[in-house]
């Protein structure tokens, strides 16, 4: 059975992004609604961590201020806690 990680962008360019990015390393990655994205995967627990590894690489290399956060199963990207 098919699991799927959810990653929220801050901005629907982000979001666009980061799906673009997510599908050309090999992931099914697909847009929910505005700034929603669900990340397809077979295992959960190892797959979500690669989901979340590409997500904070994909931040990075944007230069925005904004940081993957990952809590009770869903990958947040947005600007950093003070």
């Amino acid at each position: 059975m098919t699991e799927a990680v959810q990653v929220e962008a801050a901005r629907i360019p982000d979001r666009d992004r980061l799906i673009r990015e997510l599908r050309e390393a090999g992931l099914d990655a697909r847009p929910v609604n505005e700034l929603e994205i669900a990340v397809h995967i077979g295992d959960e627990n190892e797959a979500s961590d690669e989901v979340f590894a590409r997500v904070e690489d994909v931040t990075m290399r944007i230069g925005a201020s904004f940081v993957p956060i990952k809590h009770e199963g869903v990958i947040y990207v947005r600007p950093p806690l003070s």
